[in-house]
């Protein structure tokens, strides 16, 4: 039995003790740690949603696709599985809600994309979709769904990857508020907008609508996600799960090189206008200069010693698309075109080099006697992840990971994210905090992307693990075999009401997990007896 005695003395024992000596976290059976929703489901959910595609024989799920379509559909019915109030906004977004005890107070967020590129793995976005569903019905089924202190709302974003109308993050920016009316006239290929998309699926939307999208940054208390690493770091170290401490910068080009099509044949090399052979030099500009930045940049008031240190370590440059007209194999191409992805954490750092890239390609165009138009098709700057969040998911990891060893964990790794997330665009509406799962071989965007089934199971119990700091308890207090919810309440008002430090906090988080157990085990006893 807890006594007040017994309280203030674990209070205090909670904070004088070194984290890695902690022992509150106990492990046990797969049955006690919701298995069989938190990894056997969602990884066969994971797999069911890797079968909706527009293509045979690989995963293709473009923004209001047929297929994106029936994705939603799934997502949706598995919210209201997991007791979740549902609906589809005017941007295709599908929204999962519950209210809690206060529907009025500021809502957590958690989100992921359900879009995916070409030839796509299964678990980029819908691993972070269906983790967070997955923790919500556990609450569910174990009767405290209704006792969350805030409302918590699940968000599949419509379009993250860009692909079919290149301009990412549709979906997220515009519940975020930044997305502009414009967007809603990008075409895609085939000269259909992002307008006429929504409106072929029933979807009507116009700026009066788009607006209304935006969530009132008063109402919201924070966004988090779950999304695979994208990268090998957390395989390198042997650990299932990092936390993010901030997102890359990016910067998206479509180059368009012009010159003077002719006959393969005829036309000799002293005479040409090649826009291919243009834009082969162009390319491998690019190459070197984000091999080697310090190479090109020169050192002024906009970039330092800082500046090109963090992009000798950051910036990383990609030509992941080019076309040629008339593509013929006996014929000089009159217009080449190819895109740049460049990124890196330094935003200023990037800026400097978009710069230098832009005045060296026009030099070689005009060296070469071909036109070059340089076109920004998007930006987004650097994210730091709220260090607030980013403390609690970082508990709520150990803790998850402890539970499922039943061992004292390392320090669950602080990564940065090359890779662009929905919670950049989320972060111009609140704070944002994000979890990455470890994937086999760093590899990601093609169906050799892998996670472990154990792997899954850490991500969905990390997310329950800090959903669980977001629940009140009720309180029969006339029987003493209850009394450890009394001590767990107190305690977790302490945690919202005193200002402490974060250190402090952790330990105090860790207390409650603990005091949550013990009271199962107390439960479990008297229905026993």
């Amino acid at each position: 039995m807890i006594t007040p005695l017994l309280f203030l003395q674990l209070c205090v024992l909670s904070i004088v003790l070194p984290t890695t000596s902690s022992a509150f976290v106990l492990s046990g059976r797969e049955d006690d740690l919701f298995a069989e929703i938190l990894r056997d489901e969602a990884v066969s959910r994971l797999i069911q949603l890797g079968k909706v595609s527009d293509a045979d024989g690989y995963l293709e799920r473009t923004f209001m696709s047929p297929a994106s379509v029936r994705a939603a559909n799934l997502i949706r019915a598995w919210m209201e599985d997991a007791g979740l109030t549902t609906w589809v906004d005017s941007m295709g977004n599908v929204h999962g809600r519950v209210e809690g005890l206060n529907a009025s107070a500021e809502a957590l967020l958690i989100g992921s994309h359900l879009d995916t590129v070409v030839d796509a793995g299964i678990f980029d976005g819908s691993l972070g979709i269906i983790s967070a569903i997955s923790a919500l019905k556990v609450l569910k089924s174990n009767g405290t769904l209704t006792n969350l202190i805030r409302p918590v709302e699940v968000i599949a974003f419509s379009d993250e990857e860009g692909v079919r109308f290149q301009s990412t993050f549709l979906g997220s920016a515009a519940v975020a508020g930044i997305l502009p009316v414009s967007a809603l006239q990008i075409s895609d290929k085939s000269g259909v907008n992002v307008q006429d998309a929504l409106k072929e699926n029933s979807i009507a939307i116009t700026e009066e609508s788009l607006f209304q999208l935006k969530y009132d940054p008063q109402s919201v208390w924070g966004y988090i996600e779950v999304h695979i690493e994208q990268g090998p770091v957390l395989e390198w170290v042997g650990f299932p799960l990092g936390v993010v401490k901030g997102i890359a910068g990016q910067t998206r080009l479509k180059v368009t090189v012009r010159g003077s099509q002719g006959h393969a044949g005829t036309v000799p090399m002293s005479l040409r206008q090649d826009p291919m052979a243009a834009s082969a030099e162009l390319i491998m500009l690019l190459e070197s200069l984000c091999k080697n930045p310090k190479d090109f940049l020169s050192y002024d008031g906009h970039c330092n010693d800082f500046t090109v240190e963090s992009l000798s370590n950051s910036l990383v440059c990609t030509v992941g698309e080019i076309s040629t007209w008339p593509s013929a194999s006996n014929v000089i191409p009159g217009q080449v075109t190819f895109t740049v992805d460049l990124r890196a954490m330094d935003n200023m750092g990037r800026e400097a080099v978009l710069y230098e890239l832009s005045n060296r390609m026009y030099e070689i165009c005009e060296r070469r006697s071909v036109s070059c138009i340089i076109e920004r098709k998007h930006d987004a700057n650097a994210v730091i992840c709220d260090s607030e969040l980013t403390s609690e998911l970082k508990f709520a990891a150990n803790a998850a990971l402890k539970r499922i060893t039943g061992e004292i964990q390392d320090e669950v790794p602080v990564l940065m994210s090359g890779a662009g997330h929905d919670a950049m665009a989320m972060s111009h509406l609140t704070k944002v905090g994000m979890l990455f799962v470890r994937c086999r071989g760093g590899v990601s965007h093609s169906p050799a992307e892998h996670v472990l089934d154990d792997d899954v199971w850490a991500a969905g119990l990390s997310i329950l693990a800090f959903l669980e700091t977001h629940i009140l308890q009720k309180l029969p207090v006339k029987n003493k075999a209850n009394q450890p919810r009394i001590w767990l309440t107190y305690l977790q008002s302490w945690q919202e009401a005193i200002p402490l430090t974060t250190s402090i906090i952790l330990r105090l988080q860790e207390l409650l997990l603990w005091l949550k157990n013990h009271t199962r085990r107390e439960e479990e006893t008297m229905i026993l007896q």
